[in-house]
This record gives structure tokens, sequence and C-alpha cells, in this order.
């Protein structure tokens, strides 16, 4: 079992939030057009894309001034029901209309949780133990993976030989090419990677690590920065993973997240393969080569495979 302590705190502040919120609407409004929520087009050139700000304003039954207010990144005093009413107009997600409510209406109390270490309960290591067979890890915020099992090491490489603040997942999906090639379909790993970010920068605007991530992440490569312009958020509870395993070959593994009750910010993820397939054959030949491993390592001497 292998667990990394949180990260130094980083130098600096937060992302803007502000910023965040206006940004957010403003892209949400720009992918609608007339026609998508039953306005008339009046004239064929239009100097913006998408919803104009009146005409949003008219469907979400506020005033042209309240909303531009809103847009501009003033959400001080905005009510829920204000919010509900944009999201509705908007056709946001349950995941953007909750993105939408944090940036408006950030909670003080998840502002100070971001700043508290994070910690896995012993009990939760234990369990990772039990799950022979079953790779699995739990990952925290800024998708910092905390704690992991032998088999998921076996599936998606030895995190212990990585630095601690390297034991993440936007910065191994972006920076390692090795990640890129294990996962089939990368662009659509990335961007679920920067919708977890989007939303956990909603919920902690003001937690530096996470602002020096997107710093840093924003620099060292395109794919991200195009990525993270476009403010898309989404939850992504279970699904289908195609792997490129450099040992087995492709593994197709099924995933679920089970969001702890006890802490929100943190979520044990799971993978399995159908019963009968080659992918589960190709898990087990894993498991039994992780079983010889440990124990020639534990008698001096190089595994065969």
């Amino acid at each position: 079992m292998d667990v990394q302590p949180d990260s130094a705190q980083e130098a600096g502040g937060g992302l803007d939030r502000r910023a965040e919120l206006s940004e957010f609407l403003r892209t949400r409004r720009a992918r609608l057009k007339p026609e998508d929520v039953g306005l008339p087009v009046f004239g064929r050139h239009r100097r913006v894309p998408g919803l104009r700000r009146e005409e949003l304003a008219q469907l979400a039954g506020v005033s042209v001034a309240y909303y531009t207010r809103l847009e501009q990144g003033n959400g001080r005093n905005v009510s829920a029901e204000v919010l509900d009413s944009i999201a509705r107009a908007l056709r946001l997600t349950d995941a953007e209309h909750a993105h939408l409510t944090h940036l408006a209406k950030p909670k003080q109390h998840k502002r100070k949780r971001a700043a508290r270490a994070q910690q896995v309960r012993g009990a939760l290591l234990q369990l990772l133990d039990t799950l022979d067979g079953i790779p699995a890890y739990v990952v925290g915020r800024r998708s910092d993976i905390l704690a992991w099992n032998r088999m998921a090491a076996a599936v998606f490489g030895d995190w212990a030989e990585l630095p601690a603040q390297e034991r993440n997942w936007a910065r191994l999906v972006f920076l390692k090419p090795e990640y890129r090639d294990l996962f089939v379909e990368w662009d659509q790993k990335a961007s679920d990677m920067v919708s977890y970010l989007r939303m956990d920068a909603g919920c902690h605007p003001d937690d530096p690590q996470l602002s020096a991530l997107v710093g840093e992440l924003s620099v060292k490569s395109e794919e991200f920065r195009r990525l993270w312009a476009t403010h898309d958020v989404k939850e992504k509870s279970y699904g289908v993973k195609r792997l490129r395993h450099p040992l087995v070959g492709e593994l197709t593994l099924s995933f679920e997240t089970f969001r702890l009750v006890d802490d929100e910010e943190q979520c044990l993820i799971t993978f399995h393969a159908e019963p009968g397939s080659a992918s589960a054959d190709a898990l087990r030949l894993l498991a039994s080569w992780g079983t010889d491993a440990a124990r020639a390592g534990a008698a001096g001497a190089s595994p065969s495979v």
C-alpha cells in the first residue's frame, strides 16, 4: 500500500473567481443559438456568437442590467432562485448548474478545507489491500492520487516511484508521454481530466496549489490550454476505459466511482473486467506476475516473465 502526503503549499493566490464566473457564463451563452431556445432570428448577421445578453436575460426572467452584472463576475447577492432560472435558460447540466452555484455563491467552509492536508482513513487503506485482483485507488482534490493497491500499480504504473507532487492525474495525462500511449481514447481522458479540475476550481477558487497546477499545465501543454479555455464541466462516475498495456496488450475495463460520505472530496475508483473476457484473463496474468515479483524481490532475485 502506498499513500501520498499532501504536497507543500504553493506560493501565490488562487484563481480569480469573478473571472471564472464571467467566462463560464459567457461560454455557456455562446454555445446557444436563438433557434435552440425558440427565439426568432432577426437579420442574417449577428455580432456575437450564440445568444445576446438581452436574449438570455429575457429567457431567465431577469433584467438585462442584472444579468450583465452577474456575467461581469458580480454574483454577491444573487439568489438561488435566480441562478436556477439562469441555469434553465442556459440549459445547463446538473454538473454545470452546481459549478455555476459554486462560482456565484462560494462556501467559506470549503475554502478552509482546501488548505487542509488530505489523509486517507486507515480502514479505507485496508479495504484497498483486500481488493485482490481489482485495480483501485483513491483520488482527492486537484486530481491528486492519494492511495492505491498493488493491482492499480500493475495496470497504471508504479506511482511509488514518482515524487509525491507528481502523483497527480492531470500531470500524468498531460505531461507524461507513456500515459498518452496507455489510454486508447486519450483525448476523452484529457477532456474528462480538465472538466474535473474545473469542478474543483469552482469549489476551491482560492486554493493556491490548484492555481499553481493550472498555471504549470497551461505553460507546458498546449492541449491543456485549449481544453481549459472551453470552461466545460461534467461529472463521470462510471464508464469504460480502454487501455493499451505494455505487457498484456489492450484492456477494456469498467470503472465505478464511489464518493466518500465523510469526505466528499475523496473518491474510491475501482476497475473490473467482464468475467470470461480476454481483459479478465489479462488482469489475472498481471496479478500473478505481481505476486511472483513480490516473492522474487523478497528473495533478491528477478522475476521471470
